[in-house]
């Protein structure tokens, strides 16, 4: 003879809970319909600014491996990275600046995509358009002192370095040491002049010497006055 298993009515219970929150037993909350996202042109130009940054920064790094590279296999191969790179974010930049034409930072960025890529007077143009919403925007000034080298029109490369050292010391610095290199590459090209005939490769490298001295004296005095200030 079977003993009849007693269940406790506690485990029933419990067991019925489920079913009880399946079938909607008034205890559920009906799900909330989903709302389109929809991103305004602003927020759109934002996200494309966002993704050429980041394709920047791989081009950026693949241009060093490049510059480093021995092997002319390898350089070859990183600088067509850095190439194709600097392309999907130029393209990035503009498409930004049709939906807003309003981003300094865009337009700086599309000048600097622009130089990477060997269009020196679209780059100019874009920097012009990026301190034109932005008067005084440091970086711009540096790039656009870089495109600048790369037009031969080096007068204007050194207003620029005037322009960052009285605004921006890091930036004036990177420009001037960008100057050096281009001085050593055109020298390493047999290039005996700067500009337009109008500036020797000497006269320039003695200008650069004379703002480095200037600058390393400035440094030491802002230094010494400021542990004068702590005394």
């Amino acid at each position: 003879m079977r003993t009849p298993v007693q269940v406790p009515v506690a485990i029933v219970l419990m067991s019925l809970v489920p079913l009880v929150w399946a079938s909607g037993g008034g205890m559920t909350r009906p799900p909330m319909p989903s709302v389109p996202r929809i991103d305004t042109p602003q927020q759109k130009a934002q996200a494309a600014y966002n993704d050429g940054v980041r394709d920047v920064k791989k081009a950026d790094k693949a241009q060093a491996a490049a510059d480093a590279a021995s092997d002319a296999g390898r350089k070859d191969k990183a600088a067509r990275e850095a190439h194709d790179a600097y392309a999907a974010a130029n393209a990035r930049f503009k498409a930004a600046l049709e939906l807003d034409a309003t981003l300094p930072e865009a337009w700086n960025y599309l000048g600097y995509t622009n130089r990477k890529l060997g269009s020196y007077d679209e780059a100019l143009s874009a920097y012009g358009k990026a301190l034109e919403l932005k008067p005084g925007y440091a970086d711009a000034l540096e790039y656009r002192g870089e495109a600048y080298l790369g037009l031969r029109r080096i007068a204007d490369a050194q207003q620029a370095y005037l322009e960052l050292y009285a605004g921006s010391r890091n930036l004036a610095q990177k420009l001037l040491d960008a100057m050096k290199g281009w001085v050593a590459g055109q020298r390493a090209d047999g290039a005996d002049a700067a500009a337009q005939g109008t500036v020797s490769l000497e006269d320039l490298d003695k200008w650069i010497q004379e703002r480095a001295q200037i600058a390393a004296q400035t440094a030491a005095l802002t230094r010494a006055g400021t542990a004068a200030s702590w005394r």
